[in-house]
């Protein structure tokens, strides 16, 4: 039985973010989490902790005889690194001819003497079916907390419509043929600000015992954050936790998604399917998951979009936390509510739906469904005007918060709502 702990209320802030809405046709996620599963005690000893997972989508470019080099900000120190190549959201099977992963330099440059060759089932060559996912086997690599790995993937064919993380906030290097061993960026001659295929990394930590879960749209993905600053709340997060004494840490990924919906899918395919239909696998499949973070529905309100077409009613958003609230329990995961941040001066403001985000807000607080709360929406409104952002925090579109209103929101938590 899932036997709820002591409820803690506190103040912090809102995110959600760039909205824009459309239906997208989830691809059937086939066999990778019994990958995933078989694979979870293939390194050392310990429970493995998510280190990083961006939530992915589809729509993505193809590549053809390119390499693909990423960034990976780890929020936890560990050992043992897996590294998880995701086809969820692609219509043709992948074909990975070899995968790299070294210690960052600086930029598109690794650490000479860093890189480790990546393997599946002891193999540097994978096929990925479309729908699926693979983990790979550990790597015998540390990783520190804060610190930056580089993770390159070589696809030697025409790979077709790619799944991706669209908005990374970080910096992608791309050549052209296979130059994921190389220590230097001179073949890197094309950057993006997106991730392709890779959808996590995980670890044996050296002192967390478990994994807090960001779970949002673009307020949460680090919309208008300094690209390559690791600025987004959950960073800030992440070094807060870090940064406790005890052996007690927790690791924190962001499994923010511009414009990502609660009840609906977004007709952008970028912006990926509901939350209700990919909380159980961006959220509760992630490993050595304790805590949910759960800060999404402006998007609901702002687009004005219930199920079925229907106008949106706040019974409609209560109705899906609810839902996504009882599938964590059944997990043993605990989930903590946060309250919607106030966009007065945004498109998405009417009177009509700043009642709607209020009445919302008043059940996140009191309706005692929720482990915990965190009140963003009183962290950062304006005082002087409560259905604004307050100036300070507001990165101009006043919907999302600057680097400060991120800083604001992570300090706004009290950590005492996590599970230790």
């Amino acid at each position: 039985m899932y036997i709820k702990s002591q409820k803690i209320r506190a103040m912090w802030l809102p995110a959600t973010g760039v909205l824009i809405a459309l239906a997208l046709t989830l691809v059937p996620f086939g066999t990778a989490s019994a990958a995933a599963t078989a694979s979870s005690a293939s390194y050392g000893k310990g429970t493995r902790v998510s280190a990083w997972s961006p939530s992915m989508t589809t729509g993505g470019p193809a590549f053809d005889d390119q390499t693909i080099r990423m960034v990976v900000h780890s929020s936890v120190a560990g050992s043992g690194a897996r590294i998880t190549l995701s086809d969820r959201y692609s219509p043709e099977a992948l074909d990975v001819g070899a995968v790299e992963v070294a210690v960052q330099a600086s930029g598109g440059e690794a650490k000479p003497g860093t890189t480790r060759r990546v393997t599946f089932g002891g193999s540097g060559r994978v096929t990925i079916a479309p729908g699926d996912e693979v983990v790979s086997d550990a790597v015998p690599i540390q990783v520190a907390a804060g610190q930056n790995l580089l993770v390159s993937l070589y696809v030697p064919g025409a790979t077709g419509t790619s799944t991706w993380h669209s908005d990374a906030f970080d910096t992608t290097y791309i050549s052209a043929g296979d130059h994921t061993g190389d220590d230097g960026a001179a073949a890197f001659t094309t950057t993006t600000t997106s991730w392709y295929y890779l959808a996590g990394l995980d670890v044996v930590p050296t002192t967390a015992k478990g994994t807090v879960v960001a779970f949002g749209d673009s307020i949460t993905d680090g919309y208008h954050s300094s690209t390559s600053t690791y600025t987004r709340w959950p960073d800030f997060l992440g070094r807060r936790l870090d940064d406790e004494r005890g052996p007690h840490k927790l690791s924190v990924v962001d499994a923010g998604i511009g414009g990502n919906r609660v009840l609906t899918d977004v007709p952008n395919l970028w912006q990926g399917v509901s939350a209700l239909k990919r909380f159980g696998h961006d959220a509760l499949a992630q490993p050595g998951v304790k805590d949910v973070i759960l800060f999404e529905g402006i998007n609901d309100i702002g687009n004005n979009v219930g199920p079925d077409g229907a106008p949106l009613t706040a019974q409609h958003l209560i109705d899906g936390y609810r839902t996504l609230i009882d599938q964590a329990h059944a997990a043993h995961v605990r989930v903590i509510g946060a309250t919607l941040m106030p966009d007065k001066g945004n498109g998405y403001y009417t009177p009509a739906a700043e009642d709607l985000r209020q009445t919302v807000n008043d059940w996140i607080r009191t309706g005692d469904a929720f482990d915990g709360v965190i009140d963003f929406d009183r962290a950062l409104r304006d005082p002087a005007n409560p259905a604004a952002l307050d100036p300070a925090y507001d990165s101009g579109d006043h919907i999302h918060p600057n680097d400060d209103g991120m800083k604001a929101m992570s300090d706004a938590i009290d950590l005492r709502v996590l599970r230790y």
